[in-house]
């Protein structure tokens, strides 16, 4: 999404919200500070599962991690830069196993379509209850720079498959159904975060999406060979 600052014709500008900081105030240096920083993420997890976004404080993470106030905010200037944090981490976990499947040559594309897809609905089932947590947290920091960096270096992710995957095919339609992908994907997804489902349950739901996601990628190589063959005709 993107802000806008809104003027009404003939009022005073609406004051723009500061932006939110949402970076860490200092990168851990020795290994002493580097424990502290995990033991409070570690504490922010627990407090996010058990209490949801509308409960979760820096206070409360800091108690439960055994620390004062002081010393998380030392390394977080808010609870939107713990919550960040989490989220930020769960993100580029997401993204280095996806791309580590899709970038993976020795194998076809679509086989590596179907792993890629086995893989991050099984992520989203094991954790579901962070990842649940997580999306109620989300309008407190998706819409900052550095969460809307996050997600398009995923994109670019599943570009760069799409550029192999459909090498014939123009870059409009590779971006386009590179976005189609991700919305199907993030939004079946969501919905095993929520639903109790087996691990079978789960297996058998990835078979399905994957394979209608391939037979959506083949009918895009399909329609380029119409194309070309109706080009070749007028030539």
């Amino acid at each position: 999404m993107i802000a806008f600052e809104i003027r009404i014709l003939g009022a005073s500008p609406v004051k723009t919200r500061k932006p939110l900081v949402i970076s860490a105030r200092k990168l851990p240096s020795q290994a002493r500070s580097t424990r502290l920083v995990a033991d409070i993420l570690e504490a922010a997890v627990r407090v996010l599962v058990s209490g949801g976004a509308r409960h979760f404080t820096a206070a409360r993470v800091a108690e439960k991690a055994g620390i004062s106030v002081g010393s998380l905010y030392q390394y977080f200037p808010n609870k939107e830069a713990i919550l960040f944090r989490l989220q930020a981490n769960e993100w580029l976990e997401t993204c280095s196993l996806l791309e580590g499947i899709l970038a993976d040559s020795t194998h076809p594309p679509f086989e590596r379509l179907r792993e890629a897809v086995k893989a991050f609905f099984l992520s989203e089932w094991q954790e579901a209850g962070l990842r649940m947590a997580l999306d109620d947290a989300a309008p407190l920091y998706r819409d900052t720079p550095e969460a809307c960096e996050i997600r398009e270096a995923f994109r670019d992710c599943v570009l760069a498959f799409m550029n192999e995957a459909l090498p014939q095919v123009s870059d409009k339609d590779r971006a386009f159904a590179a976005d189609m992908v991700i919305t199907v994907m993030s939004a079946v997804g969501e919905r095993i975060s929520e639903q109790a489902r087996s691990e079978s349950e789960v297996n058998v739901i990835a078979i399905a999406i994957s394979e209608m996601l391939c037979a959506y990628l083949e009918r895009f190589r399909h329609s380029q060979h119409d194309i070309e063959q109706k080009t070749d005709v007028f030539l």
